[in-house]
């Protein structure tokens, strides 16, 4: 992790020209100007640049009440409020000793009434801390047990929040108390800095704190991880298997075992999460799979795995085949490997992808990687789970593909079946997710929360529809989300087109576009205008429109008669 230091350096060397990208207001009850440099150099150094609205010492609930405060006019994308536990005790000593019980009540509801002001003035997503622990003593370890007490309180709180937290899709909680929890009390406060400056994080984990802050707001925006491409020998178990052979590889209780086997157990949660897995090892391939089918210690099995390579190839080459067979980005890979020589080849040839400097000692490895983070998310849906099983179906099409001479013919062969249906409650948070997910294909790349997103479905300003797909090989849900906006003179306009790419060439381009014009047929909408709005990651569909019969007005702008539209060709049969 970089210093303070040095993200206050890469803060001070943002070019003055550089387009700020992302709004984010930052309020605090105490001091929270170095937090901002960390917070800026940390965001550049990721890919981001903030322009940021610090609100003044301690104001946090008078610029949230008023509707034209500093903060609403900025017009944040984030709202970060940081409330600390020092001065969540000075309230705690200012409440009636008889009411204590209730204390944390009381202050959920204040912070619940700021999200919702929040939400209210604003489009701003919140990020908010929770608070971490700072006992008072007063009780000794019975505080833990008795209800009036500080500890008492403040971990009900945090309790009430997590769980306000979860049915408000507009806000995002940073767990602080996790950080303290992991690098120390004595590491995220020191006295000196709060008593001379009231500054109640400390330098040295102002680094971790804003990482994290940054990693959520990449997530809201699309960018995360989907994949971790593992080594096999010395990472997913000890030893050598074309070597030390079956029986005497560690895993499990064998030698240092226990520690690959609680590595492996973590690797199936982030697979039953929706992460996808991918074994990229130089072995013989019946060798390498041997210990997934035969050994009984093993968690892992080869259904876990999305795609499995396994031959003496570069690796570099090798995960250039699995991120093009599981046709995600790069950068959303991540690569372990317990091979110095590997990590680095890897690093030069594909910079990319993120590769962790993991430590020596298995026994070190799953304690590095939670610190790393590297999997942050900002959404979940019981869709994510069968992830896996989508990307190995799609591993079947392709190998498929390669025993036809013609496209169409393997088309054919697929036996798609598309449905096109208006937005509808269940599917709203995968709805929802798809729309901070999809970068790559994505017309006009508008983020939405579930709220929002239910909000435009009972509007009658919009007509919606998603599209599910399947076919021989399997379903691959939910794959597209279109939201046509109602104007004058008979105009539809398309204000959101994105959709997985997992699903491109197959003509599923062709039948969103028929069933937009479908649809707007049926409702006696006359003309339907798409516009496209370019980012660094969309480019591959700046001219979709026209390859779908739309006609060009203008820049990025294009349009389509209904009456007199022709439809496309399309091998998906519509249920």
């Amino acid at each position: 992790m970089e210093s303070f230091n040095k993200l206050r350096q890469i803060a001070k060397k943002i070019p003055a020209d550089t387009v700020k990208d992302t709004k984010v207001a930052v309020l605090g009850d105490t001091a929270t100007q170095l937090f901002v440099t960390g917070l800026t150099g940390m965001a550049y150094k990721k890919g981001l640049n903030v322009d940021v609205y610090e609100a003044e010492y301690n104001q946090i609930f008078s610029e949230i009440i008023d509707k034209n405060s500093e903060l609403y006019a900025f017009d944040p994308a984030y709202v970060v409020i940081y409330m600390s536990a020092e001065k969540l005790y000075d309230e705690y000593c200012k409440f009636p000793v008889a009411e204590r019980e209730n204390f944390a009540d009381t202050m959920a509801g204040k912070i619940i009434s700021q999200w919702k002001m929040v939400g209210e003035n604003s489009k701003a997503r919140v990020i908010q801390f929770n608070f971490a622990e700072n006992n008072d003593m007063i009780f000794g370890n019975y505080g833990a047990k008795l209800p009036v007490s500080y500890i008492f309180q403040l971990r009900k709180l945090n309790y009430i929040m997590m769980c306000e937290a979860s049915a408000n899709k507009n806000v995002y909680l940073l767990d602080y108390a996790t950080i303290q929890n992991v690098y120390g009390r004595n590491t995220s406060f020191q006295d000196k800095y709060y008593y001379s400056a009231r500054m109640a994080i400390s330098l040295d984990i102002v680094p971790y704190v804003v990482n994290e802050i940054v990693d959520i707001i990449l997530s809201l925006k699309g960018k995360f991880k989907k994949c971790v491409v593992l080594d096999l020998d010395n990472t997913l178990w000890g030893g050598v298997i074309g070597d030390d052979g079956i029986n005497n590889i560690q895993v499990g209780e064998l030698g240092t075992g226990r520690a690959f086997t609680d590595f492996q157990r973590w690797l199936k949660e982030l697979k039953n999460r929706g992460i996808l897995l991918a074994v990229c090892s130089k072995n013989n391939e019946d060798t390498a799979k041997e210990p997934f089918l035969n050994h009984p210690e093993m968690v892992l099995r080869l259904d876990d795995f999305a795609i499995f390579v396994a031959n003496w190839q570069d690796k570099a080459s090798n995960i250039k085949f699995i991120q093009k067979t599981l046709n995600i980005g790069m950068d959303s890979l991540v690569f372990i490997d317990d091979n110095p020589f590997e990590r680095n080849l890897v690093r030069q040839m594909i910079p990319e992808i993120t590769v962790p400097e993991i430590p020596e000692d298995p026994s070190n490895y799953l304690s590095f990687l939670k610190n790393e983070n590297l999997f942050e998310t900002t959404s979940y849906s019981s869709e994510d789970a069968g992830r896996t099983k989508q990307y190995q179906a799609e591993a079947s099409r392709v190998q498929l593909q390669q025993s036809f001479e013609s496209i169409d013919d393997y088309l054919i062969s697929l036996e798609m079946i598309g449905e096109a249906k208006p937005f509808d409650p269940f599917n709203i948070p995968r709805i929802s997710q798809l729309t901070q997910r999809s970068n790559q294909f994505n017309l006009r790349t508008i983020r939405y929360t579930e709220d929002e997103v239910t909000k435009v479905a009972e509007s009658d300003d919009y007509l919606t529809l998603y599209f599910n797909l399947k076919d021989k090989f399997g379903d691959h849900g939910l794959i597209a989300v279109v939201i046509l906006e109602k104007r004058p003179e008979d105009t539809l306009f398309v204000n959101t087109w994105l959709m997985s790419c997992r699903v491109l060439k197959r003509t599923s381009e062709e039948f969103i576009v028929n069933n937009i014009i479908e649809t707007a047929k049926a409702n006696g909408f006359k003309k339907v205008i798409g516009e496209y709005i370019p980012t660094p990651k969309n480019s591959m569909v700046k001219d979709i429109y026209e390859k779908m019969g739309f006609t060009r007005t203008g820049e990025n702008m294009f349009e389509a008669d209904v009456e007199s539209f022709e439809y496309n060709k399309c091998f998906i049969n519509k249920n």
